[in-house]
This record gives C-alpha cells, structure tokens and sequence, in this order.
C-alpha cells in the first residue's frame, strides 16, 4: 500500500523575484531520498543566485497513481522550463508520463531523464541531444543505447557508469554541436549521481546556463556560474563519523581501529561483525539518517561494522569486495552476519532481479543473511 502524499509539499516558489529570471522546474523520481536534496539545492539558488530563481514542483511516480495529483503533474509541465525524471520502470506510470510530457516536449527548454524505460527515455532533450539520434548514428553511444531494451534497471545503470567513464572516446564519433549536448547530458547524470545538494545546484545551474538563460537572453553577457560534479566513490565502506568513503576495506579497518570514540572491545578483531549493505543514493543526498542510527545502536551493542554500498543495483560486488578476504586459495569472511537496508534483492531492482547471482555470492561468503522490512516504497 501507497501511502497517499499531496505533491504540493514539495512545492517550492521563490520570493520575491527581484527582476531574476524564473525557471519552472518539474521532477518525478522512484526514490524519495532525492527530495529534500533538490529542495535544499532550490532554496540555495533561490538565496544566493542575483540573474535566476527557480520554482520546482517534486512528484514521486506512485503518487500519479492519484488523480489529482496527476492533474497537477500535468498542469506543472504545461508550464515547466525543465523537466527531470529518474528510475521510471513500472509500465502503467511510464505510460502516465510520456502521455503528460510529449505534448509539451518540444517546448520544453530542457527534458533530462535518467535510467528509465526506453519510452521515458525517448524523453531526453538536451539543445540536439536525443535518444532518437543516437539511435541512428554509427557510432559506439549508438550502439550502447540499442541494448537499453534488453538491460534491467540495474544492469542498464551499471551501462551508465561504464559510459561516463569511457565518454571521451564514445564523444569524438560524434559531430561537435551533438557532442556537446551529449557531454551535457553524461554530466548532468554525474551530478545526479552525486546526489548532494551542491551537486543538484550546479547540475540546475548547468542547464539553466546552457539551454534557458542564454537562449532568453542572447545579447546578454550575463552568463550563469555553475562547478563541476564532486564525484563519490560507485561502490565502497561507509561510516557516518568518518572523514570519506574508503574503497579498500583495509583503510577502512585501520580507520575503524584508530578511533576514540568507541571502546576497546570493540576494536578487537574477535569482536562481532556485521555487515550492513546499504544504498548509495541515500548516503550521497544526505537522507541517512536511518542507516546512522542502525550503525548507533549495533555499536552500542558492542558489535563492529562495516557498512558498505553500490551505485547501481548489484549488491553482490560490494559483499564480495568488502565482506571477506582471500588468504591463499581460502576466502576467509570479516563478517559474522549480513543486514540489508536497501529494500531490494541482494541483486536487482524492481524490474528484475538475478537470484542465482544472489545465491552464489551469498554461498561464497557463508554467513547469515537477513533483510529489514524497510518503511520506504517497498519490501524484500
């Protein structure tokens, strides 16, 4: 059950203009956690910015399952400047979208959307960035978006990744004006990636310079000033008191026997262990607070741990990288149990998922598995 939401609660208009140019914001996520970082990202441009204000109207894809809410959801885009999409993959809402967001579509100064199904995706508009016309070029972007059908959820934001870091050489098959936008595009997902809320600022930043407020005002001078993504690791160990994201489970541990905060039991190796997996997304926007007090309450039990995340959907890299290590030919565990937070399959999401690969990789490992019953949009 969907617990019913007025979207107009993430209604955020500013006030007062003071001769800035307003852009009309429209965004429909999978994941809550998004929301209070893009509100936070809104109300700092609103503060800080002298040229532009934004004014962002926010929609979680179940909540158009609620007539009026979608009758809001298409009155914003009817007056929207950008619209922003992530993780749509449930058919009946995907429909819902592309039928409210194509009629306005050419209008749009900007439509971005990140992994969705194919339709949504059909959505993109960057200045002469689309997906139709990767999908009829030659060239090896083209080739990446022609699989898209035949990926998951989370086998086609893993594609993502392995894209943005080979964008240079995909970029130069490409001719330069289609390039660019491209480029914009690949930047605008490392931003969202990056989830903070000053990455969500620059990333509204960017497209406001790049495909609003330069074209409104073109004898201008006046440009927007806006910084590039701050990028997180895409897997590795965190923990709420320490200084970074550690992607060696060593300097993790090193870290973890350093402190000064915890007793020495706790410090000892033959102490319990337990693993916690955990979404990256959550920890990147700021919306962690569940999994600190998880790591609290564990610790004042008198138990170590380790908590780790992945990017995409495979929760199986992070238990296989971080959870265990080899000696020799054995694979000895760090871990004397193992927690999912994520409210997923171990690997998958809720398009699909592999179960064998699940098993397989909880076989290596050999230690209890358990799943919370999180209080979020679904369960395991």
């Amino acid at each position: 059950m969907f617990t019913h939401v007025k979207s107009t609660i993430r209604h955020i208009t500013p006030e007062p203009l003071n001769g800035r140019h307003l852009l009309k914001v429209v965004y429909v996520v999978l994941e809550p956690q998004y929301q209070s970082a893009l509100s936070a990202a809104v109300r700092s441009i609103n503060q800080n910015q002298p040229d532009i204000a934004i004014e962002i109207s926010g929609y979680l894809i179940e909540e158009l399952r609620d007539p009026e809410n979608y009758e809001d959801f298409k009155r914003d885009i009817a007056e929207a400047n950008i619209f922003i999409a992530s993780l749509i993959f449930i058919e009946d809402l995907a429909e819902k979208v592309v039928a409210a967001v194509q009629p306005h579509r050419d209008r749009l100064d900007a439509a971005v959307v990140f992994p969705s199904m194919p339709k949504v995706m059909r959505l993109n508009k960057l200045g002469s960035f689309s997906m139709a016309n990767l999908g009829q070029s030659k060239s090896a972007i083209a080739q990446f978006m022609r699989k898209r059908k035949k990926k998951s959820g989370s086998s086609f934001q893993d594609s993502m990744l392995k894209l943005l870091q080979t964008l240079p050489k995909v970029l130069k098959y490409m001719p330069m004006d289609k390039a660019q936008d491209a480029r914009n595009f690949m930047l605008s997902f490392q931003y969202w990636l990056g989830g903070s809320s000053d990455n969500l600022e620059n990333f509204l930043l960017m497209l406001a310079d790049k495909y609003v407020f330069k074209r409104e005002k073109k004898n201008s001078e006046t440009s927007v000033q806006f910084k590039d993504p701050v990028v997180y690791p895409d897997m590795g160990v965190w923990h709420p008191l320490a200084p970074e994201m550690f992607e060696d489970v060593k300097e993790y541990l090193n870290w973890y026997s350093s402190r000064q905060d915890i007793s020495t039991d706790i410090k000892d190796p033959l102490a319990p262990c337990i693993g916690l997996v955990l979404q990256r997304t959550h920890l990147v926007t700021g919306d962690d607070a569940h999994y600190v007090a998880m790591v609290q309450e564990l610790e004042a039990m008198g138990a170590r741990v380790i908590p780790v995340f992945a990017g995409g959907l495979d929760f199986s890299k992070p238990v296989d990288a971080y959870f265990s290590e080899e000696h020799g030919k054995t694979v000895v565990p760090l871990v004397d149990a193992v927690v999912s937070l994520t409210g997923f399959a171990l690997v998958g999401g809720p398009a699909r998922q592999d179960h064998p690969k699940a098993i397989e990789s909880l076989k290596r490992l050999n230690r209890p598995y358990m799943v919370t019953l999180p209080l979020v949009f679904q369960t395991t």
